[in-house]
């Protein structure tokens, strides 16, 4: 058993080295880090004030206020990771729909910060904690 220990430690020492080569680290000043912030907020903000997002999210049953107050609620990293996803978008009609759907997703992963007790978004939720 000890020679599979060995060779099991080698392996692992390996891939573990190997596993950190491409990370690089660097110093984002200050200032271009909340400008790629609020631009991406910009961004997301811009989308959203479209008639057509407006009319298919009151048609969904949404408040245009709650839609502003759930971006605003985004952490820095989900607003990238959204204004990202809003970027890729076909220019044609399902754009609208994967913004809805994007829009579902945040209110999901939201919900479920709540209910864990990270968040205190909705008042209707109780945390587990």
């Amino acid at each position: 058993m000890s020679r599979f220990r060995r060779i099991l430690a080698a392996t692992l020492i390996v891939s573990l080295t190997g596993a950190g080569l491409p990370a690089q680290a660097g110093m984002l000043p200050t200032d271009t880090a909340l400008k790629q912030s609020s631009s991406a907020r910009e961004r997301i903000a811009s989308a959203l004030e479209r008639r057509d997002v407006r009319t298919q999210l009151e048609a969904l049953g949404v408040n245009p206020a709650d839609v502003s107050a759930r971006v605003a609620a985004l952490s820095d990293d989900e607003a990238a990771q959204l204004a990202t996803r809003i970027d890729q978008l076909p220019a044609g009609g399902d754009g609208v729909g994967a913004l809805v759907g994007a829009l579902v997703l945040i209110f999901i992963v939201l919900l479920i910060t709540d209910i864990l007790g990270l968040t205190h978004v909705f008042p209707f939720t109780k945390p587990i904690k």
